[in-house]
This record gives structure tokens, C-alpha cells and sequence, in this order.
């Protein structure tokens, strides 16, 4: 029988980028071989030569090469491809964590680009964005469109790196920020440097969400019902309770996967009150005193700790980073359609969409108040300024929006705390979470926010200080663990490029977070997200 001329082979791709899926391929329980030490010839496990290993990892398929093709007649030639084929498809061999399948955030792995859009884009508009005309009054235009146009370019760029280092190692998906905080830096350091800052931005987040949500449903009461049902309202406590308690019934959906809905009402929301906000803002007429000069402070030393308190400010308008890899994780992931695709192309959607709401709110905002913007952002600007010129179904209509939001927000940065609660429980137990004891979890976890912000009712004004305290998580960790997993060349333009950010991560986190605690303190410990009626 004639044979077919070596070019007419079927020729195997080199193998592609990393990509590690969670199912197990038929020899899931096999260790990947190490490389051959020698060039040797094709038999039998080759013995201890003297040439160096090839650098390429081991694949499930890398056995199937032209060299063990060729002296197999076709029909065998096609089955191997076939099988080549499908162990592509099903993508390297993962080590499966059984206890995965039990939790909020890995529980569930239909997740897909229109998800991350969805909860990228509920994760990064919020209230925050409420607060950047303020820090428009100390920093002017320059310095403010200046600032906020950088910090958005960074954390772009961050939020890239950690879409990017997911799956960075063969065989293992980095499903939490810490678990890849703990590869980058090692177990111990790592989860000294990222539990604190992490679990403070989720925790502090849905505590300042519970004081705004609450606060804001007693303003959309007062302009609903009006003088008609003022006789015995709810004290701002009581608001505070009920906003807690739909919180706790919405967070009974199980996983990242099943709010998926609930991001969509965020996103949605996010995007209309902030453009109502800010078009609202700036169709009335301007208050007559306005400047947009900087604002002038009594030394020297206040008018700096007043910048840093703004650029924190601005830098807490960018959060949602601590979420990234967890909404990656929520993402089927195969050799041939790696997990980094459909996130990256619903993050920069979402990104889009974010730059459309932060940037015409703290433009307009500030063109529409000046200096005079209060402390507690345009939407106290709006209603201390216009609450008498804007029909009150309007005005009523926003503020219902933004509770909507906090509500939406609520659950997403309440998730990996909810996911941290029921692994500790499933690695005593051994066993799943019953709906009870899931339930339990996030009652308790609802009504300890709703405590801390009965004690601390000025959490929600300290922007500044939140940013500065978790500006690492955004700013500066991502781009040391690029250094550390995927080792760039050193002293290279990519290997200078990432220390450098780094470092001036920490160092603006420190400065920001000092020029926070001066405002706090310099303020008496007063200020309100909205002024007491």
C-alpha cells in the first residue's frame, strides 16, 4: 500500500494560551507528566540525558504529535485527532476543589459576557459617583478632569491584568481576589494584604448602601406624601431598619449567577439617576454666588490634606475591582473558549457605560454648583438647591432610582462576604450549606451592617478616606502580581512599568487616606450624605 507523503499529515497547532476549564477530563485524576529530559528517540520513557526539557507545558493532547502520527494507518489517524479534539475541548486538566461546588460564587458556572456587563456595571456606578462634584470644588477643572481621566485609564488597565490572571497558571482558576493575592504573594502575606482592604471595601460598602438607601427612601416619602403624612413619620433609624430588611429578602437568591437580574435593575438604574441627575442640575439656573476657583482653606496644610481628600474621592468613584475574578469565576471555561473572552468583551461594555455616568455627573455637577457644591454630593445639591423647581414626580423618580440601585449594589458587594461565611462552614462540616443555615448567614451579616451604621451614621461621607484605605485593591496590587505570576522580562519597559505603578499605588493610598482622616476629624466627625430634615 502506497503512503501518503509526510506533508499531507495532519499538522497539530502548538499548544494555545493557558486556559483552565472546571470540568475533569476522562484521566482527571493523573498528575500532567514532566517533560522529556532527552531528545532522544520516541519509546519508552527515555532516560536521564543530558539535554535540556522543552519549556512548553504538558497538555492532554501534546501526546498526539506528527513524529506518533506517522507510522499509524488513517483510519487510527482519524480517531486519535477526534480524541484530540475533544480533550481540547474539555481543556486541561483542572484540579477540581469538591468544596467549590457548594459556594455562592463558584456554585453556579452558566455565567456569560452579558452577565459581566451586567454586574461589572452594577459593581462600578453608585453612590460614589454622587461624590465627585465635591471633589471637583478642591481640586477646580484642570486638576479635577486631570485626575479623574487617569485614575479611569488605571484602573482600566488593572481590571484588565486581573481578567487576564484568572487562569494564568495551567490547571488552576483563581476564583477570588485573595486566592490570587495568596499566589502572587505567597499564602500568609497574601491574605494579610488582601482580606483587610477587600473585605472593608464589601462590608463598608453595603453599610454606606444601607445608610444612603435609607436615608434616601425618607426623602422619597417626604416629597411623595408631603405635608399629608407627616403627623407621626419614621425616624431616619426606622428607615434604616426597613431598607436592612429588603436587603436580607433579596439576599436570599442563592448565588453570582441568580442576581444576574438584580445587576441588570442596578445597571439600568445606575445609568438613568445619574443622567437625570446631572441634566436636571444643570437646566436650572445657577446659584448666584457660584465660582469655580478651588476652595480657598486658612493654611497650607489644610489645603493639602483637602487635595488628598479629593483625589481619594475620586478614587473611590472606582471600585468593583475586589469583584472582578469572581464574576470571571461564574464563567464556563474550556481549552478552545477560555473564560478571559466573554469577561473581558462584558467588561469594557460596562466600562463604557461607567465613563458615560462619572464623567457628565462630577462636569455637570460642578459646572451646575461651583464651589458651592455641599458635602454630601449633587443629589443634596439638587434637593437643598431645587426642590421647589423641579415638579416633584421628578424628584421623586430619582431618588427612587437610587434606592433601587443600593438595593442592586447591596447584594453583589454582599456576595463574597456571604461566599467567605459558608466556606468556613463547609470545611468544618464537610458538607453543603442547608437553606437554613445560608439563610442564617445572611440575617446575621444584614443586621451587623445595619448596627454598624446606626453607630457610625457618617460612614457614608468618608469617601475619601474609604478610597484611600482600598485604592491598593484597584491601584496597585494587580499590577505587583502581574510582576510576580507572569515574571516579565527584567528591566524591561512592561517589568518597570508595573513597579512603578505599584509603588505609586501605596504611596497615593497612604497620602489619600491620611488627607481622609484629616477631613474627618477636621469636620467633627458631622457630616451627613444627606442634611437632617
Amino acid at each position: 500500500m502506497e503512503e501518503r507523503p509526510e506533508t499531507e499529515l495532519i499538522s497539530i497547532p502548538a499548544t494555545p494560551r493557558a486556559s483552565t476549564p472546571e470540568a475533569l477530563t476522562p484521566s482527571g485524576q493523573r498528575s500532567p507528566r514532566p517533560p522529556a529530559a532527552s531528545s532522544g528517540a520516541g519509546g519508552g520513557g527515555g532516560g536521564g540525558g543530558g539535554g535540556k526539557a522543552p519549556s512548553a507545558a504538558w497538555t492532554p493532547t501534546s501526546f498526539i504529535s506528527p513524529r506518533f502520527l506517522s507510522p499509524i494507518g488513517t483510519p487510527m489517524k482519524r480517531v486519535l485527532v477526534n480524541m484530540k479534539g475533544y480533550l481540547e475541548e474539555v481543556g486541561h486538566l483542572t484540579k477540581l476543589n469538591p468544596q467549590d461546588a457548594w459556594l455562592p460564587i463558584t456554585e453556579s458556572r452558566n455565567g456569560n459576557a452579558h452577565y459581566a456587563a451586567f454586574h461589572n456595571l452594577n459593581a462600578g456606578v453608585g453612590f460614589q459617583a454622587l461624590l465627585l462634584p465635591v471633589a471637583f470644588a478642591f481640586l477646580g477643572w484642570s486638576w479635577g478632569i486631570l485626575s479623574l481621566t487617569i485614575a479611569y485609564c488605571w484602573q482600566l488597565y488593572t481590571l484588565w491584568i486581573l481578567v487576564q490572571l484568572h487562569e494564568a497558571v495551567p490547571g488552576k482558576r483563581y476564583n477570588r481576589y485573595v486566592e490570587l493575592a495568596q499566589a502572587a504573594f505567597g499564602e500568609k502575606l497574601g491574605l494579610w494584604l488582601a482580606v483587610f482592604p477587600t473585605v472593608y471595601l464589601s462590608a463598608g460598602t453595603a453599610t454606606a448602601l444601607i445608610l444612603i438607601g435609607g436615608e434616601t427612601m425618607k426623602l422619597f416619602f417626604q416629597i411623595v406624601c408631603g405635608p399629608l403624612c407627616s403627623s407621626n413619620p419614621l425616624t431616619t433609624v426606622e428607615w434604616y431598619l426597613v431598607f436592612t430588611s429588603l436587603c436580607i429578602v433579596l439576599s436570599q437568591l442563592p448565588n453570582l449567577n441568580s442576581i444576574a437580574g438584580l445587576s441588570l435593575v442596578g445597571a439600568v438604574t445606575a445609568i438613568t439617576y445619574s443622567t437625570m441627575v446631572w441634566v436636571l442640575s444643570v437646566s436650572q439656573e445657577r446659584p448666584p454666588t457660584i465660582s469655580y476657583e478651588p476652595l480657598s482653606l486658612p493654611s497650607f496644610s489644610a489645603s493639602v490634606f483637602s487635595v488628598m481628600n479629593a483625589l481619594g474621592i475620586v478614587a473611590f468613584a472606582f471600585r468593583g475591582h475586589n469583584l472582578v475574578l469572581e464574576i470571571q469565576a461564574t464563567m464556563p471555561s474550556t481549552f478552545k473558549h477560555p473564560a478571559h473572552v466573554p469577561m473581558w468583551k462584558g467588561a469594557k461594555v460596562a466600562y463604557f457605560f461607567i465613563a458615560m455616568c462619572l464623567f457628565p455627573v462630577a462636569i455637570g455637577g460642578f459646572w451646575a454648583y461651583g464651589n458651592q457644591m455641599p458635602q454630601g454630593g449633587i443629589l443634596n445639591a439638587l434637593y437643598g438647591f431645587h426642590s421647589h423647581d423641579i415638579p416633584r414626580g421628578l424628584l421623586a423618580m430619582t431618588f427612587l432610582l437610587v434606592v433601587f440601585n443600593c438595593l442592586s449594589s447591596f447584594q453583589i458587594y454582599s456576595m463574597p462576604v456571604f461566599d467567605s461565611f459558608e466556606a468556613s462552614y463547609t470545611s468544618r462540616t464537610n458538607r453543603p450549606c442547608s437553606i437554613w443555615v445560608r439563610s442564617g448567614f445572611r440575617v446575621f451579616y444584614g443586621f451587623v451592617n445595619f448596627f454598624i451604621g446606626v453607630a457610625l451614621p457618617f460612614l457614608s461621607s468618608l469617601a475619601g478616606l474609604l478610597g484611600g484605605l482600598t485604592l491598593p485593591v484597584t491601584f496597585a496590587y494587580p499590577c505587583f502580581m502581574w510582576v510576580l505570576i507572569k515574571r516579565p522580562a527584567k528591566y524591561s519597559f512592561n517589568w518597570y512599568f508595573n513597579w512603578i505603578l505599584g509603588w505609586l499605588g501605596i504611596a497615593f493610598s497612604l497620602a489619600f487616606s491620611i488627607g481622609g482622616i484629616w477631613s474627618m476629624v477636621n469636620s467633627g466627625l458631622k457630616l451627613k450624605f444627606f442634611k437632617p430634615n
